[in-house]
């Protein structure tokens, strides 16, 4: 099952560090875009269907790195 996630960030140069750090992301194969301006972060992946899938929080502590939140 396909998940969606949008970050937002204080700024547009944070929402691309964040950005860029996902392109080179080995934790789990996620496509990631600028979302409704420069300062929000699409992030899409597949949920692992067995056992626990810990990308979620994984991309939460990355976000709050370059000071970004989950919106919900």
């Amino acid at each position: 099952m396909e998940t969606q996630i949008v970050y937002a960030f204080v700024t547009g140069q944070q929402a691309n560090r964040f950005l860029n750090a996902l392109k080179v992301w080995s934790v789990a194969d996620v496509q990631v875009k600028l979302y409704r301006g420069a300062d929000k972060v699409k992030v899409s992946y597949y949920f692992a269907e067995e056992g626990f899938d810990s990308t979620s929080s994984q991309l939460d502590e990355l976000a709050e790195v370059y000071g970004g939140k989950e919106l919900l």
